[in-house]
């Protein structure tokens, strides 16, 4: 196979398909995730035969416990998938929507018109159920996707795949609407981000080389994050009991997530009496803490936390800790050493929280209440294709309005510019 020209002609046939998409009426494109939604259904011992040859390849490759999970296509998951589906169709579709309209002194009226980006290409690793969310989002919104899997999962894909252009089949869209590249060249992905004249925004989702790579070479946008650095401040106003309870959970919920807390910042004043609660929270939960000084003050038996360790992502049992002096010293050390995914401050002082929810420099910022809860679902999104940490149009979870963009429309009759 000539890759290059492989993925070229993905290219034309992505753009061309963009055209129909965005044009498509929210009718059709829930009858095409309807109709997908089916085809998995329908399609259930198909799918679980080409997972199993993906499983059998992993092992012999020596893929590890944890990616293998990944990789698996259990029945639940099966059924999360087709719910996934059936949930996006349920959601508003955001193309077409008009807002901020307005009158000038000139008599026209100004508004802006909600209308997808093109054609999105994604990039991502593991999880076949990873295809069906991307589909669903990108269709729903208006645009053309090309998805490029892990070599692991090339034969779940590919019949995942196949149930998708049942349904883009069965709704009258183009099959071309989305497309699964069959190949597991590497190659594939440095083509696939070098084609701005085909390709307008590039998703990323994967492990933080895949995307310092994407994000170094790509010639289109790239929505994205690098880290989940995320902290937690408990302040001296904060109300000990339901500190205690967010900062267990911000760590303890998940490890291996973006918005899992990797750091915890105490205010001195409180340092004494909260952090040894704390402490026998995370050793039940066999966690390891590694301190600064001041930390270790109170905690004498924990390790000493390096530099190294207030810019690390765990996505492990481990959490730094740190005692500050207030919260402008909590803020300055989120800023220098977070990563802008997520931030919260554990306080009753009013005028501390919208401090914090100011000063704080990250695309979500949270007031008494647990990391955790930066996920699209969680934010009544339905559901996102990633977080993005930049100052782009899109920031935090992106769902189906990170996945468009706005236009100006301008209403008048027969108005000329005196």
């Amino acid at each position: 196979m000539n890759v290059e020209q492989y993925m070229i002609e993905l290219g034309q046939q992505a753009r061309a398909a963009s055209r129909s998409t965005a044009k498509a009426d929210s009718g059709a494109k829930n009858r095409a995730l309807l109709a997908m939604a089916d085809a998995i259904d329908s399609s259930r011992d198909t799918l679980r035969a080409a997972n199993a040859k993906d499983l059998e390849n992993g092992r012999a490759n020596g893929l590890d416990d944890a990616m293998l999970d990944r990789l698996e296509l259990t029945d639940a998951r099966i059924d999360t998938m087709i719910e996934g589906l059936r949930q996006v169709a349920a959601l508003p579709d955001p193309v077409g929507a008009i807002t901020d309209m307005n009158y000038r002194p000139s008599g026209i009226q100004i508004g802006k018109m909600r209308v997808p980006l093109g054609v999105i290409g994604i990039i991502y690793e593991s999880r076949p159920n990873v295809t069906v969310e991307a589909a669903s989002l990108c269709l729903k919104s208006g645009n053309a996707t090309i998805l490029r899997g892990g070599s692991e999962a090339i034969n779940s894909n590919q019949a995942v795949a196949a149930c998708i252009r049942a349904g883009l089949r069965a709704a009258g869209l183009p099959e071309d609407a989305v497309q699964v590249v069959e190949t597991i060249d590497r190659a594939a992905v440095g083509q696939l981000i070098t084609m701005p004249e085909y390709v307008d925004v590039i998703v990323p989702r994967g492990g933080k080389g895949l995307i310092e790579r994407i994000s170094r070479d790509a010639k289109v946008t790239v929505i994205k994050h690098l880290d989940g650095i995320c902290h937690v401040y408990i302040d001296s106003d904060a109300d000990l009991a339901k500190a205690v309870n967010v900062a267990i959970n911000a760590k303890t919920h998940r490890y291996g997530t973006c918005n899992t807390m990797e750091t915890l910042l105490v205010n001195q004043q409180v340092a004494a009496e909260v952090l040894p609660q704390l402490a026998e929270g995370y050793n039940s939960a066999g966690v390891e803490l590694r301190g600064c000084e001041r930390t270790l003050t109170v905690l004498p038996s924990i390790k000493a936390a390096t530099e190294e360790d207030w810019s690390t992502e765990y996505l492990a049992p481990v959490l730094s800790v740190k005692v500050v002096d207030d919260m402008d010293e909590a803020i300055s050390h989120i800023n220098q050493y977070g990563s802008h995914h997520t931030d919260a401050i554990i306080t009753e002082n009013y005028s501390k929280s919208r401090a914090f929810l100011r000063e704080v420099d990250s695309s979500s910022v949270m007031v008494n209440a647990s990391t955790r809860f930066a996920d699209g679902f969680e934010y009544g999104l339905g559901a996102e294709i990633g977080i993005s940490t930049d100052k782009i149009h899109a920031r935090g979870p992106v769902g189906l309005d990170g996945l468009t963009s706005e236009k100006y429309v301008v209403l008048g009759d027969g108005h000329i510019r005196q």
